[in-house]
């Protein structure tokens, strides 16, 4: 057998598979049992300078690209299994940098965004996010100068270094989030965000239908004016105070307080429940808790979108080909990185 012969044969280890056109040394297009696999040969431990021959190694025309495939950067991500990515991609469901990508093996680059059913998924498996049900008398802070009760309390057994996304009074208890990501946390404590938060509220006195009414229809206050974007009247107090769900885009200090006051109503209790697409749920006073990869590309979204007044994803899973609102599909079986699911620290 010639040299040229043997060399048209690389590589050829396995029972079974035969180089298609572009296979080589570092992989390509492999025929198995008469079925085209895309196969990345550097992936499962082989060299990419050598073939399976055993002889020279092939000269390079061209330098190794170590960028990552699609399929394999969203199966690291968590979003599904490899085979299941690669249906995803196949499907024309998932995009980079808003492009719909279908070719499989295509590469992307550090700073990529990409999507699943318009959810943005996050490749860098170093970000962490949590949310915190911060009690009362709890600054908004990683370091209180005075000395009160701040974030630290809750925050000292992880690891990295995390940044509160936004504040919360100190006589306001709730959802907080969390996050290592500080370009994150920037994006949605500004303004121009306008990330929806969600409010109840036990205020004094017996709160009517028409002061409901006024909050979401605007009232004026000393910076300016000032509107609910909902706002209901919830059962459960007498006459003495009165319990109300309010949810605004606004970022102005003590902002719900204010609101409340101007129309007749001392706030007595405040507590967030919900922060875009994050809702409190069943988590307990002081505790605090990894998001799941569907709450994380729910909330990186969420960042993207510019502004959160639309109604904000919901915190699923791509897959079902419903987009950010219905995911519940075939993605994210299992957790790669160990995060998220029930854990939650004290």
């Amino acid at each position: 057998m010639s040299r040229s012969d043997d060399a048209r044969r690389e590589p050829r280890d396995a029972e079974g598979v035969e180089p298609a056109r572009g296979a080589g040394a570092s992989g390509g297009e492999f025929t198995v049992d008469g079925q085209a696999v895309d196969i990345d040969l550097a992936e499962w431990g082989w060299p990419a300078d050598r073939g399976s021959g055993g002889g020279e190694a092939p000269v390079r025309d061209e330098p190794a690209d170590d960028r990552p495939r699609l399929q394999k950067a969203l199966a690291h991500a968590g979003v599904a299994s490899r085979r299941a990515c690669e249906a995803l991609i196949t499907g024309g469901r998932v995009t980079v940098n808003g492009a719909v990508v279908r070719e499989l093996g295509s590469r992307i680059d550090p700073g990529d965004e990409v999507r699943v059913d318009g959810v943005v998924v996050q490749l860098d498996a170093s970000k962490r996010y949590f949310v915190l049900n911060k009690p009362r008398g709890v600054v908004s802070t990683m370091s209180d100068e005075h000395g009160r009760r701040d974030l630290r309390e809750f925050t000292d057994r992880i690891d990295d270094r995390l940044y509160n996304v936004g504040r919360l009074d100190t006589d306001t208890s709730g959802l907080l989030v969390l996050t290592n990501d500080g370009d994150l946390a920037h994006k949605l404590a500004h303004p121009k965000f306008g990330v929806q938060k969600t409010y109840i509220a036990k205020v004094s006195g017996r709160v009517t239908p028409a002061t409901i009414q006024r909050l979401k229809t605007g009232i004026e206050l000393e910076d300016g004016p000032i509107h609910a974007d909902a706002a209901k009247l919830l059962p459960g107090e007498g006459g003495r105070s009165s319990l109300v769900e309010i949810t605004l885009h606004s970022g102005r200090n003590r902002i719900v307080r204010r609101m409340l006051a101007a129309v007749g109503h001392p706030v007595e209790e405040l507590v967030r429940r919900r922060f875009g697409p994050l809702n409190l749920g069943t988590l307990r006073l002081g505790e605090m808790r990894e998001l799941s990869d569907a709450e994380r590309g729910a909330l990186l979204t969420a960042a993207e979108g510019g502004g959160g007044r639309r109604r904000p994803p919901s915190a699923g899973r791509p897959g079902d080909g419903k987009g950010a609102k219905g995911m519940r599909g075939i993605a994210a079986r299992g957790n790669p990185h160990g995060r998220g699911g029930p854990r939650k620290t004290r």
